[in-house]
């Protein structure tokens, strides 16, 4: 009777466990593992794919023009985005960690272009605000600045209009950082002003080694998120990623290979490229946390 008890409670679990696992298997690996089958063959999605082997590899290394510059406009988008995004969460969460009245409404309304994320919508928007005859022309006309140049359209600026964008969405992070701030206990703060520590020698002795932690979880997760944009660079540049390919995100770049030239092949190599290359991001901020990464437990890392 027991026995039969103990295979119905394994039965159960197999039940509540099953979605998920057929959905890794089918959504996640499988693709996966077809996708760097593909890197190796000539696969245009309609006829059977041809092994090729490296030839994808290395007309993605010394062969393709362009490549290079997705690479330059992903590496400038990412390290000009994420640390800009995460110091302006880091500033507004301190400015929310207060207990004063309608603080919860004020987190909502940050929070809030976060929940919309980068949707179409938020992309078509940011065009509105920065095209020639945008909401941002029309403030610098009100205070007597005549500019008639579309920011977006400009090769000098449409990139860090993209910037922008990924800053305005700070939402997230600003919760964890709030969280983590709410976690350093107040007699830290109350000891150093009895010591006459200044607000600022607080923040960097105090606020910034305990709060360290959360700024490596924020940084790995907006460095793989910054990395994979898509959507405000597809919408904003209408597919081609203009001017002059300033707005060519890798994996616009990749979408195009994809479904726009139909070389599946080539596209999944790119795919599984810049998926070491984040891996060897990671890896480094990984290696290099002990440095400036303190935890409460010096054993624990």
């Amino acid at each position: 009777m027991k026995l039969r008890l103990r295979d119905n409670d394994h039965l159960t679990g197999y039940v509540f466990t099953a979605p998920f696992v057929l959905g890794f298997l089918i959504f996640t690996l499988y693709p996966m593992i077809s996708s760097l089958y593909y890197s190796f063959t000539d696969y245009n999605m309609m006829e059977t794919p041809r092994w090729i082997g490296l030839d994808n590899y290395q007309k993605l290394l010394f062969e393709d023009d362009k490549i290079m510059k997705s690479f330059q406009v992903t590496f400038t988008y990412v390290f000009g985005s994420v640390p800009l995004r995460l110091a302006f969460a880091l500033i507004v969460a301190m400015l929310l960690n207060k207990a004063i009245r309608g603080i919860g409404a004020y987190r909502s309304a940050y929070y809030l272009p976060s929940l919309i994320g980068g949707s179409v919508a938020v992309a078509i928007m940011w065009q509105q605000i920065f095209g020639d005859k945008g909401l941002l022309n029309a403030f610098l006309g009100s205070i007597g600045i005549e500019v008639t140049r579309s920011w977006i359209g400009s090769p000098d600026t449409a990139l860090w209009t993209l910037i922008a964008l990924s800053v305005w969405q700070f939402g997230s992070s600003m919760l964890i950082f709030l969280a983590g701030l709410k976690n350093i206990p107040a007699s830290y703060y109350e000891a150093a002003s009895v010591d006459g520590a200044s607000g600022l020698r607080q923040f960097f002795k105090i606020t910034l080694p305990l709060l360290s932690p959360i700024i490596f979880f924020n940084l790995i997760m907006q460095l793989i998120s910054a990395f994979m944009t898509f959507t405000p660079a597809y919408i904003i540049s209408r597919g081609e990623g203009g001017p002059l390919d300033n707005t060519l995100l890798y994996s616009l770049y990749l979408y195009r290979q994809a479904f726009s030239f139909f070389d599946m092949g080539y596209a999944s190599a790119m795919a599984w490229t810049m998926l070491i290359i984040i891996g060897v991001v990671t890896l480094i901020i990984f290696k290099t946390s002990t440095l400036w990464v303190h935890y409460e437990s010096k054993g624990e890392k």
